[in-house]
């Protein structure tokens, strides 16, 4: 499988620009941030997933057939 069918096919999408910039020009500490940022990033998409999934658990429920 090509490294390119894991990003979109939107050339500016920003996961894509993201992933795909050269780190060879970045300091230690620029690594450090980056390393940073995108942890937090991971973290605010995995609320979003618990969230979306207690959501769709709770309508699950409510609309359950006996």
């Amino acid at each position: 499988m090509d490294e390119d069918d894991f990003f979109s096919t939107r050339p500016t999408d920003p996961v894509t620009l993201v992933c795909k910039q050269e780190l060879g020009p970045l300091s230690v500490t620029e690594l450090d941030e980056r390393i940073a940022l995108l942890k937090g990033e991971i973290a605010r998409v995995e609320d979003h997933m618990a969230a979306t999934q207690a959501h769709r658990s709770a309508a699950d429920e409510l609309f359950k057939r006996s």
